[in-house]
C-alpha cells in the first residue's frame, strides 16, 4: 500500500491507511514504521478504518532536532488524529508505540475510545535498561546505525524463530535501517527518561486491550498484564516474542478485531 505524507507543526508525518469505519491507530515500535504492520493490516476488515503512521525519526517521516519524549510523539499523533479527521479512535502501541499511547492517554483521554499496549508497557525503564539506552546511543555514534539494528532485532524476535522465520528477522532489519540515525539516537533519549504510567493503566476509563507474547525477551507479560477484570483485554499469544505482528499475524489481528468489536 502507498504512504501517504501529512505535514504537521514541526515534523511531516508518512501513513498508510485503509478501510472505512470505526477509526483504529496502530503505533509501531522503535527503529519499525508502518510497514511492521503490512501482514496484519489485510487481515482486518474493511470496516475499521486503520490508520498506521511511521513515528517522527523513523520510516519515511521527518527527523526533526531535539529528544523525542512520549509527549512530543503523542503531541504528533494528536495532530495527524486532527488532519485525518478521525474523531475518538481507538489507539494501540508496539513497544515505542505503547509508551506514546500511555502518553496520549495520560494527556489528552478525551481523544480516545478505547487504547491498547501490544508488547508494552507502563513501566518506566529500570536504571539498567537506562544504561542500555546510552550504550544504544553511543553504538549509533561510534559504530553506525547498521551496527545497532544488527544487535537489537535479534533480541525481538522468539528464539526458536530467528532460525525458522529468517525472512521476517532480515525483513525487520530492513525496515530497521530506515530509521534516521538521528531519529533513532532521539527516541532512544526520550524512552530512557520516560516516566512511569501504569497509573493511566489502572485509571483509564476506556476499554483497555493488553497484548503479550509467549516468549517476549523484551517486556515478558508480567510487565504487560498490570490491570485485569472490567473493560480490561488480556491477550497472550503462543509461541512469539516481541514482535508478533511478524510472527504470528493471524492472532494479533484476531485480537485486535475481537476487541473493536467488543466496543459495540
Amino acid at each position: 500500500m502507498a504512504k501517504q505524507k501529512v505535514l504537521l507543526e514541526g515534523v511531516e508525518l508518512a501513513y498508510q491507511q485503509q478501510g472505512q469505519g470505526t477509526t483504529v491507530l496502530l503505533l509501531h515500535g522503535f527503529c519499525g514504521s508502518s510497514a511492521y504492520w503490512d501482514k496484519v493490516l489485510p487481515l482486518l476488515p474493511d470496516d475499521i478504518r486503520v490508520i498506521a503512521p511511521d513515528l517522527r525519526g523513523h520510516g519515511d517521516s521527518s527527523s526533526p532536532d531535539g529528544t523525542y519524549t512520549m509527549e512530543v510523539f503523542a503531541a504528533d499523533i494528536v495532530q495527524l488524529i486532527g488532519k485525518l479527521d478521525a474523531g475518538k479512535a481507538i489507539v494501540l502501541g508496539h513497544s515505542l508505540g505503547g509508551y506514546v499511547t500511555l502518553a496520549l492517554a495520560d494527556k489528552q483521554p478525551e481523544l480516545l475510545k478505547a487504547f491498547g499496549l501490544i508488547h508494552s508497557t507502563g513501566f518506566p525503564d529500570s536504571e539498567e535498561g537506562k544504561a542500555g539506552r546510552l550504550k544504544g546511543i553511543q553504538t549509533i555514534q561510534e559504530k553506525g546505525l547498521p551496527a545497532f539494528i544488527e544487535g537489537l532485532i535479534p533480541k525481538l524476535f522468539a528464539p526458536a524463530h530467528l532460525e525458522s522465520m529468517p525472512e521476517a528477522v532480515q525483513e525487520a532489519k530492513r525496515i530497521g535501517l530506515s530509521t534516521s540515525p538521528q531519529g533513532a539516537m532521539a527516541t532512544l533519549e526520550g524512552m530512557r527518561t520516560r516516566p512511569d504510567r501504569n497509573d493511566v493503566l489502572k485509571q483509564a476509563k476506556q476499554p483497555v486491550l493488553l497484548v503479550a507474547g509467549e516468549h517476549d525477551q523484551i517486556i515478558p507479560a508480567e510487565r504487560t498484564f498490570v490491570v485485569d477484570g472490567g473493560s480490561v483485554s488480556q491477550r497472550k499469544i503462543d509461541e512469539v516474542g516481541h514482535m508478533s505482528m511478524m510472527e504470528n499475524p493471524k492472532a494479533l489481528a484476531d485480537a485486535i478485531v475481537a476487541f473493536v468489536r467488543s466496543l459495540g
